[in-house]
C-alpha cells in the first residue's frame, strides 16, 4: 500500500496517510484537524524544518513579505492553486521579515519566490508573481 507521511500544521505530529485517502479530507491523529484542507500552510523558522524534511508529499513554499506589493496581488492566485492542486501539493507560506533564518537557509534575494520541495530537497524555484495557472504548472512540474 502506498502511504505518505504529512506533519501536521497546527501540532507537528507525523501522520501516515494511504495515497487513496489523500483527496478524503484527512484528519491528524494526534489533534483531529484537517491535513490537507486546500489552504496554504504557514511556515516558521521553528516548524519548518520538520514540516519540510518528513512530508513526502511535494511542497510549494511562497517567500512573501506583508509590504510587497506583487507578494499580496499573488497571495489569492497562490491560494486558488493550493484548492485546485488540493491532496496533490501542499502549498505552504513563509514571511520572510519574521522568519529570517528560513529565507537565508533558501537564499532568498527577492520576493515573491516560489520554492517546490520534494523530499525535503529543492526541485524548482521561480521569482516574481504568477497567475495561478503558472503557480499550478510550477507545482506539477
Amino acid at each position: 500500500m502506498d502511504t505518505h507521511h504529512l506533519v501536521c500544521p497546527h501540532c507537528g505530529a507525523t501522520n501516515r496517510v494511504p495515497a487513496e485517502r489523500l483527496a478524503d479530507d484527512p484528519g491528524c491523529g494526534r489533534c483531529h484537524q484537517p491535513l490537507l484542507d486546500g489552504q496554504p500552510v504557514t511556515l516558521t523558522d521553528a516548524s519548518a524544518g520538520k514540516f519540510l524534511a518528513q512530508s513526502t508529499l511535494p511542497v510549494l513554499v511562497d517567500f512573501w513579505a506583508p509590504w510587497c506589493g506583487p507578494c499580496r496581488q499573488m497571495a489569492p492566485q497562490f491560494e486558488a492553486a493550493a484548492r485546485q492542486l488540493k491532496g496533490r501539493v501542499i502549498f505552504a507560506k513563509v514571511d520572510s521579515d519574521q522568519n529570517p533564518q528560513l529565507a537565508a537557509q533558501f537564499g532568498i534575494r527577492s520576493i515573491p519566490t516560489l520554492v517546490k520541495l520534494q523530499g525535503g530537497r529543492e526541485v524548482r524555484r521561480q521569482s516574481g508573481a504568477l497567475p495561478a495557472s503558472q503557480i499550478v504548472a510550477l507545482a506539477q512540474g
